[in-house]
């Protein structure tokens, strides 16, 4: 079935046209992505970089496709525009005259799609010029200079070459999304993410070769990424549906409404963004513990290291406060109950108006906290099989709780199993959740066309509904 429906693809002109032109869009990102920044030493910043894991630098690094490691011409990624986006969202929300551009439909969101544009030309000015001076600043371990000619030309150059390497990504998303298939900023940062993936299989091949690894750890690790991946693509299909009656009205000679719907309301619906934030938060003392060689800054990087307790709770909190800030910032209940009052939509059983708005929002609380905690458990699975959780630096309960699992030969509660992931939680989440967005437009396509989906029964779903 599904080969037939790959076969059906490329029946069909306009979109074998739509997948080949989305991926010689993307084999121009990945090109982009080897091309170095002028003034820099590659050998000296390749050795730099690998003291730099678990910062937030090498977390930035993973939606640039490694080539903020690289400082190449592509170093800032797409992540400006990124957040440009999010900030107008929020700003949409405590700002009126956004608000009301937003309100005025395609006209009101081309506005802020512009001025989202000046924000993240804005926002690349001045990450290239921090980067710029960054870089004049550091060295190799070795003593070598990161930059060869140091000074404001370098800075200058710098400055223009990563913004326009970001404007020039930003133009490869809207043409994937308006011409490809896809979402062309969400494809973009999957590019940049799975192009390590051949990569961490022949690493993994050498450690087999080498005895690191064992071949049941290997068939352990495979089997155990198949059941994520397959938890993934479960929770982020699950939603929750809300019945609505619409009564009927005349209007005219016609008669309107008297059908029965549903209002679907997402188990993970903010998507990966809490991820993002809380990952950037509990990165950042890594990051200043580069750079800031006093004491406290590095008693409070060790508190916060991978594997810490704290670690995992700062972690834990952070997903959930922005898992319910961010559903808040996208989904109003209170709106949504009033476009139903407006067109004659009702909850079965619960009163228009005010209690339609908490009806919703008590739902919405609850399956928020479940897609929170999904979300907290698939981000820190893979540090938690690598180095397990270090309860011994628990204040006064750290070391008879240690003891009791060594006496228990559950050690690799504390230690972990040394399973390299390769990739990481946050990763894993935008790889599936980009790969459904995409094969559910595809089939979309096929069914619009009359050829089968890619299943006999149902279809395939993805993350927006």
């Amino acid at each position: 079935m599904i080969g037939q429906s790959i076969q059906n693809i490329f029946k069909i002109p306009d979109l074998r046209r739509r997948i080949f032109f989305t991926f010689a869009l993307l084999a121009v990102y990945r090109v982009g992505a080897h091309i170095p920044t002028p003034g820099v030493n590659p050998e000296a910043l390749a050795e730099f970089w690998t003291r730099t894991s678990g910062t937030l630098l090498s977390f930035f690094d993973m939606f640039a496709g490694g080539a903020l490691g690289r400082s190449t011409i592509f170093a800032l990624g797409i992540m400006p525009y990124i957040t440009a986006s999010i900030i107008f969202q929020l700003l949409t929300v405590i700002w009126p005259y956004l608000e009301r551009l937003k309100n005025e439909g395609e006209l009101g969101r081309k506005k802020i799609n512009q001025y989202t544009r000046y924000a993240t030309v804005l926002i690349c000015s001045v990450q290239s010029f921090g980067i710029s001076m960054w870089l004049q600043s550091i060295s190799s371990p070795s003593g070598v200079p990161i930059v060869n000619n140091p000074g404001w030309g370098f800075k200058l150059m710098t400055v223009i070459t990563m913004t326009a390497g970001t404007v020039f990504i930003m133009w490869l998303g809207e043409q994937i999304t308006e011409r490809g298939i896809g979402n062309g900023i969400s494809l973009i940062i999957f590019a940049g993410i799975v192009v390590g993936f051949p990569r961490g299989v022949l690493n993994t091949f050498r450690d087999l070769q080498g005895g690191n690894i064992s071949i049941l750890r290997i068939i352990f690790l495979s089997a155990f990424m198949i059941i994520v991946v397959g938890f993934i693509v479960a929770v982020e299909r699950a939603q929750r549906k809300i019945p609505v009656s619409y009564a009927k009205r005349v209007i005219g000679r016609r008669m309107y409404g008297g059908q029965s719907t549903h209002l679907p309301l997402r188990v993970n619906m903010s998507g990966v963004i809490p991820v993002i934030f809380a990952s950037s938060i509990i990165a950042v003392p890594q990051t200043l513990a580069q750079m800031m060689p006093y004491d406290i800054v590095q008693s409070v990087a060790g508190y916060l290291g991978w594997g810490m307790p704290f670690y995992y709770l700062l972690y834990l909190v952070g997903i959930i406060f922005f898992c319910y800030f961010y559903t808040a910032i996208i989904f109003n209940p209170v709106e949504v109950a009033e476009n139903f009052r407006k067109y004659g939509g009702y909850i079965p059983g619960i009163r228009p108006g005010k209690r339609t708005s908490d009806h919703i929002d008590y739902i919405l609380t609850r399956i928020t906290f479940a897609g929170a905690i999904y979300l907290a458990a698939v981000s820190m699975m893979p540090d938690f099989l690598y180095t397990g959780i270090k309860l011994q630096a628990i204040p006064f309960l750290g070391g008879p709780i240690d003891n009791f699992l060594h006496q228990n030969n559950l050690d690799w509660i504390t230690q972990g199993m040394g399973i390299n992931f390769r990739f990481g939680g946050t990763s894993l989440l935008i790889v599936v959740g980009v790969a459904m967005d995409t094969v559910q437009q595809i089939e979309s396509q096929l069914i619009m066309r009359h050829y089968d989906g890619f299943l006999k029964q149902g279809r395939i779903k993805g993350r927006r509904y």
